[in-house]
């Protein structure tokens, strides 16, 4: 064998090794990565589920988008609207459908805290079929969970239908509660007259933890009712009729749910007496 022979095997020899090393070396380097991946702590491969505004029977409904629940059965007469968010403050739309370009009701819901209080409203449904509408009107950073259930809805209590107080157009009622009440309910009903009003839960002067800008055709045939969490004290609901004179409304404002073990907060402006002889 001549030497240039010999020269051209030994090349083919090591290029040999080259080609064959190379994308074996390739593909180690890809299966570590892979495997780096999968082995990342920290890293949840569960998606949208792992999320905590995902409750089993809630959708996420992110800032700006817009979610229906169509109910075309004409036995489902009232639906209950359920919003929350994990903490942030909660702004949206809520609409009725009802047929083409038919709004018989609609209200617009801003909430501080979304955790500490969710918006929970029954909403008539009479005549199917019928379509809740709920639009985030939010930023993107500001999601929230929605849920629309047909069965197991809340109801007013008897207390709450025989405590009706008539509202005349452009009145305002308010009604303070104690700190040991967590949460009320609101009842709002017209004699077939449309109704408009604005219901606001304040905490301290001006200070306003949830607002409810709410519509209804007929406040016969579709009555509002909701209930309002009240966490801590000095506690006001304020329901104003934002009608004219001519559209009186009744409204019942009472409590939902007492804790007994709840004390009594110090409040600014309070009956706290400094410098008096309690205890001497």
């Amino acid at each position: 064998m001549t030497r240039l022979t010999m020269m051209l095997a030994g090349a083919g020899v090591a290029s040999g090794l080259m080609v064959g090393t190379a994308p074996a070396a390739r593909t180690s380097a890809v299966q570590m990565q892979v495997a780096g991946v999968a082995a990342a702590p920290g890293l949840d491969m569960r998606g949208s589920t792992g999320n905590p505004l995902a409750a089993d029977s809630s959708i996420l409904v992110q800032g700006g988008s817009l979610r229906t629940w169509s109910y075309r059965s004409p036995s489902v007469e009232q639906v209950q609207v359920v919003l929350s968010t994990e903490g942030r403050p909660l702004d949206a739309d809520i609409e009725l459908w009802q047929g083409p370009d038919n709004t018989p009701c609609k209200m617009r819901v801003y909430v501080e805290n979304g955790q500490l209080r969710p918006f929970s409203a029954v909403v008539e449904t009479p005549r199917g079929p019928n379509t809740i509408a709920i639009r985030n009107i939010g930023q993107v950073e500001f999601p929230l969970a929605a849920n629309v259930v047909a069965d197991n809805v809340d109801a007013p209590s008897a207390e709450c239908l025989d405590t009706r107080m008539t509202i005349q157009g452009g009145a305002l009622r308010t009604y303070p509660f104690d700190p040991t009440v967590d949460s009320v309910q609101v009842l709002l009903k017209t004699d077939g007259r449309p109704l408009n009003a604005r219901i606001e839960l304040l905490q301290g002067p001006n200070n306003n933890k949830q607002v409810i800008e709410l519509y209804t055709e007929d406040g016969l045939d579709r009555p509002f009712f909701c209930i309002l969490e009240t966490p801590g004290s000095g506690n006001v609901v304020r329901v104003v009729n934002t009608a004219p004179v001519e559209f009186p409304m009744t409204a019942s404002v009472v409590p939902n749910s007492i804790n007994e073990q709840m004390g009594y907060e110090a409040v600014l402006g309070g009956d706290v007496v400094l410098g008096g002889d309690a205890g001497w």
